[in-house]
């Protein structure tokens, strides 16, 4: 019996086992943070849209007080659900709740009459140029699995996020900057934590990259005042050259191929980055227009501005998150939870699709807004709602959607998506369609088998809401 091909031992294992753990873990993080797409594939077909800007409303917000008006939930609050609807899946013991009504009222907007809650008056005055999904429907009623979900076509952790996918498929257009660019909330994490917007099995080149607002936009990515830059040069040459070298003993060695570039785009970034997160030449009517005048919309304005001018500077895909680790979850009050949300993010959503179209951006750019799940009809704790992943809405808007439309439904009263239903699944496959990606064709050889962002099951486009 032959004895098994002896390994060669890699330089981290080495560092490792000599009890270099923080070393390690530096460079990791720097990888991590600092990584730039490299592969770049060719469309699949003719892209509508070019770059991405998704608006995550984390924590869940209500489909049926925002964006799908349920006549019949006003007729019957207060009473129970009727027998008819079924069994209900719940968190918790809400399923025999009373109804609970629309907290604000729906009215028609614009030429298109497409039906939108006073909850949100800015983003109504663009109801024309918005295509509401109303027939979303996932898999789990929790957060962490719905956001993975959401982001990343999967429950489980450790998938690809749809980010990554694009940085995959298409790479950037400014080698200076990240593909994809990430902004949290800074009151908080997300459920699920920054898994939601990894690489997975992808090369870590296409993790999405957290960028904050102000002068140092990535921690640890300034070099000490004692150095020029001349001299950081230098001594990164002389590091990539034993790069080069080593990796040329051990083909195949992807992990230290990433760190290289990662090196690489971290030395381009610590002149990009500080100039594309500087807002002090833009005029104050486009902070106005953000509502960066506003104590309300100070902050999330001035993320949807930083989101724009990554775009323009050739950024693919930026997710902008709103919701600290609770955010939209409006498990007590509706009223107050959505109301204070919505107070902080109409505004500046309405100037960003309104800087987009001035801008002739929105044209080739797609805007996606919505949580990982809506919430439930009936009531929690007397003005609250539970989670919903049944039925549930998003909007989107963008080249390549037609506009001012609602497309599919849910139940009498938004329980369950009932008519032209869209998966998660069948989501992303639209998505990637309108980068020009055929889901079925952008793939990466992992543990054996092509893995897909839509994943070993069949996707399909949702046609219908193609202009």
């Amino acid at each position: 019996m032959s004895q098994p091909t002896p390994q060669p031992l890699s330089r981290r294992s080495f560092l490792s086992s000599q009890g270099a753990g923080l070393m390690t873990a530096a460079l990791t993080s720097l990888a991590a943070k600092t990584s730039s797409g490299a592969e770049v594939q060719a469309p699949g077909h003719s892209p509508k849209c070019k770059r991405v800007i998704w608006l995550f409303m984390h924590g869940g917000p209500s489909h049926v007080d925002l964006l799908d008006p349920k006549p019949a939930l006003t007729k019957y609050a207060g009473q129970p659900l009727p027998e008819s609807f079924g069994q209900v899946m719940t968190r918790r013991a809400v399923a025999k709740n009373p109804l609970l009504g629309p907290i604000k009222p729906f009215k028609k907007r614009g030429a298109s009459g497409l039906e939108i809650s006073d909850f949100l008056p800015a983003i109504s005055q663009h109801a024309d140029d918005l295509c509401v999904i109303r027939s979303m429907h996932g898999e789990s009623v929790n957060h962490p699995q719905a956001v993975y979900q959401m982001n990343t076509g999967g429950i489980l952790m450790g998938r690809p996020s749809f980010g990554s996918w694009v940085a995959y498929g298409l790479g950037s257009e400014n080698q200076n900057l990240p593909s994809f660019i990430v902004l949290p909330d800074p009151g908080g994490g997300i459920k699920g934590g920054p898994p939601a917007w990894g690489s997975g099995y992808l090369p870590a080149t296409h993790q999405g990259v957290t960028v904050r607002p102000g002068p140092t936009p990535l921690i640890h990515l300034n070099p000490t005042s004692t150095r020029s830059r001349r001299e950081q040069r230098s001594t990164l040459n002389l590091i990539q050259s034993l790069n080069k070298r080593h990796i040329e003993q051990r083909l195949g060695d992807d992990e230290l191929s990433t760190r290289m570039q990662a090196y690489e785009l971290a030395f381009r970034m610590q002149a990009a980055a500080p100039e594309l997160v500087d807002l002090s030449k833009e005029s104050a009517y486009t902070r106005s227009l953000y509502g960066m005048d506003r104590p309300e919309t100070q902050e999330f304005g001035t993320r949807c501005l930083l989101a724009r001018r990554m775009l323009e500077q050739g950024v693919r895909f930026v997710q902008l998150y709103s919701g600290d680790t609770n955010g939209w979850d409006a498990h007590s009050d509706v009223a107050k939870n959505h109301g204070e949300y919505c107070a902080r993010t109409d505004f500046p959503v309405a100037g960003l699709l309104f800087d987009l179209k001035q801008r002739g951006l929105l044209d080739d750019t797609l805007v996606i807004w919505g949580g990982e799940f809506g919430r439930m009809p009936m009531s929690e704790q007397g003005k609250g709602r539970d989670h919903n992943p049944w039925g549930y809405s998003m909007w989107l808007a963008g080249g390549g959607l037609r506009k001012g439309i609602a497309y599919g439904a849910t139940d009498d009263v938004g329980l369950r998506a009932t008519e032209k239903r869209v998966s998660v699944r069948n989501f992303h496959a639209t998505l990637l369609h309108l980068l020009g990606i055929d889901h079925n064709e952008l793939t990466f050889f992992h543990n054996g088998l092509a893995q897909r962002l839509t994943g070993p099951d069949e996707a399909e486009v949702v046609e219908e809401i193609l202009a």
